[in-house]
């Protein structure tokens, strides 16, 4: 069964930075991707950025570019978001998801968290 658990939200000046965890046990960290999503109010999901586990390649939502980091580290299936310079809009509440395939992932059809709080205050 596989379990996903985020961790490293928190509150944080404009300007700062936070890093979120994303933690997966029994998911083959080999192969599949991972990624965060975050949900403003009464918002869908959308898609910050994402991690094709094989190889390492990266992609990040416009609004993100040049701040955010996604890295994964398998020895300890763990995938980390490094956020800097936080913007005001970036405060949502942001959950990991961890699929088999980037397909089931980009579909939301991936293994989710419970998902992590993040406020950036101006």
């Amino acid at each position: 069964q596989v379990q996903v658990a985020e961790s490293g939200g928190g509150s944080v000046q404009a300007g700062g930075s936070l890093r979120l965890s994303c933690a997966a046990s029994g998911f083959d960290f080999r192969y599949g991707s991972v990624g965060w999503f975050r949900q403003f109010p009464g918002k869908e999901r959308e898609v910050v950025a994402s991690i094709y586990l094989l190889g390492g390649s990266t992609l990040y939502a416009d609004s993100v570019k040049g701040r955010f980091a996604i890295s994964q580290d398998n020895a300890k299936n763990t995938v980390y978001l490094q956020m800097n310079s936080l913007k005001p809009e970036d405060t949502a509440m942001y959950y990991c998801s961890v699929a088999r395939t980037y397909t089931d992932f980009m579909r939301r059809r991936g293994y989710w968290g419970q998902g992590t709080q993040v406020t950036v205050s101006s």
